[in-house]
């Protein structure tokens, strides 16, 4: 119990001291390791669209909403797994963490096992069920088979990364990914430049380099958390503790995965009107994915404030937090959309090849839209703060399935933009899929947390405070 003790001063108490401080202090460690892994993620779209061309660059762009609906289910699915690590850890009920952890690692290992072999299986089959244009096809294939193929590792690093942040440690992972951030771009340059792998080269660096991440936080654990460190009778699996982390973790993959049906039916819709309306989405998502950021460090933030706050029993603390973390997420909004209006065409550039086989056109086409699209997102981006924290709270507070309820209402926008926006408005429909998700998406669930707040309560009764 001592040596528990000690470890515990090497991990953040959110549950003690002032909501804003705590936030931020918890948050810029881990939006700083967001900004390094979209760097990485843009660093394969840069290369891709500056050294292997246009079609390259849709082929890959093509990916993103498939690429979104099995890997955002695994993030779904391991921060939904750290939720009851962090609940047991504000609680300091330190045996149940520890069995928590141990059947954490036997779900993750089946769900890596089955995505893997699922997908790989039926890659081909989903991209032309997406109508993935005939030009662009075996880039795509080339891309995201390799992705999927590298889903075991995104599982180990996203468990583990998740079981550091469950006990305050945000700055750790930051580390990690700043060096596979690194890895991933000298990968990048080796394997498309001089390796000539094209595509699949791109993947393979991001995949390697999420591989390197995940063995660095193993080995972090192992030499630094003896609070992690399992003995014999934790490792035994459990159907009870299993149940529980799929009660959180599964809502929590399948909103993910719902919110991506949407955006696979966007995507088909985009497909009709061509490679140039693809690189250019291709080009402003990864902008935006860039400068949303700081919302997803909210809301990650907010899952783990939450989590501890609610295993503790302090209940008041957890609408303090929510106030505090939405005032960041509506300056940020704000700053944010300046930022954009000011230099999107400019960044949406540097994704697109200006050599002698893109037009001057064409190129010129391409920055004008991917600037519309990044323009149109980023004036919804106030919506978009209240989507991440709000969501990323109610599940560190234990209610995943209301964030299955918002990705159902998300699913039901980006479907009604698809099928009827873009069809008379063409691009401009395209623009405005997220920006409708974002706000159906609000309007369930500030109403939801106000409920579960007030159910958490009566259920705490006189014990909360």
């Amino acid at each position: 119990m001592e040596r528990e003790k000690k470890e515990t001063k090497k991990v953040r108490d959110l549950t003690n001291g002032s909501p804003m401080k705590l936030i931020l202090g918890f948050m810029l460690p881990l939006l700083l390791g967001m900004l390094f892994q979209q760097l990485y993620n843009m660093a394969d779209t840069i290369i891709v669209g500056q050294f292997l061309g246009i079609e390259a660059l849709a082929g890959v762009g093509s990916t993103g909403s498939i690429n979104f609906l099995v890997i955002g289910f695994v993030l779904g699915l391991s921060t939904g797994f750290a939720i009851p690590v962090a609940q047991q850890f504000g609680s300091k009920d330190y045996d149940a963490l520890k069995k928590y952890v141990a059947n954490t690692i036997w779900t993750a290992v089946f769900f890596a096992a089955v995505l893997t072999a699922v997908t790989c299986a039926a890659c081909s089959w989903i991209l032309h069920t997406m109508n993935t244009p005939n030009n662009v096809f075996s880039e795509a294939y080339n891309y995201i088979f390799v992705i999927f193929l590298g889903i075991p590792a995104t599982f180990l690093y996203n468990i583990l990364s998740g079981f550091i942040r469950s006990l305050g440690d945000s700055k750790t992972p930051l580390v990690f990914l700043v060096i596979s951030s690194i890895l991933n771009v000298i990968l990048d340059i080796f394997m498309i430049l001089v390796l000539k792998l094209g595509v699949s080269g791109a993947a393979w660096a991001t995949v390697i380099s999420q591989l390197v991440s995940g063995i660095m936080s193993l080995v972090y654990i192992i030499k630094k958390f003896d609070i992690l460190h399992l003995r014999r009778e934790d490792i035994m699996p459990s159907s009870y503790y299993i149940g529980r982390l799929c009660a959180v973790g599964v809502p929590m993959g399948l909103q993910y995965s719902i919110t991506a049906i949407g955006s696979i039916l966007v995507q088909s819709a985009m497909n009709s009107l061509g490679s140039t309306s693809m690189a250019a989405v291709t080009a402003g998502s990864k902008v935006s994915q860039l400068m949303c950021c700081p919302f997803d460090a909210m809301g990650s933030t907010m899952a783990t404030y939450g989590g501890q706050n609610i295993g503790a029993g302090k209940l008041e603390r957890v609408k303090k937090g929510l106030f505090s973390c939405s005032l960041l997420g509506v300056c940020w909004a704000v700053l944010g959309f300046g930022i954009v209006a000011l230099f999107g065409r400019g960044l949406v550039m540097m994704f697109i090849d200006k050599s002698s086989e893109t037009s001057a056109t064409e190129i010129e086409t391409i920055a004008s839209l991917g600037k519309q699209f990044l323009i149109t997102n980023a004036a919804f981006y106030i919506p978009l703060a209240f989507v991440n924290i709000v969501r990323f709270l109610i599940q560190g507070m234990g209610f995943s399935q209301f964030a299955l309820f918002a990705g159902v209402f998300e699913l039901v926008a980006r479907g009604t933009v698809a099928l009827q926006a873009v069809p008379r408005f063409g691009f401009s429909g395209i623009c405005f899929a997220n920006p409708a998700a974002w706000i159906l998406a609000d309007i369930f669930l500030i109403p939801a947390f106000f409920i579960c707040y007030n159910h958490v309560k009566r259920r705490m009764g006189n014990n909360a405070v």
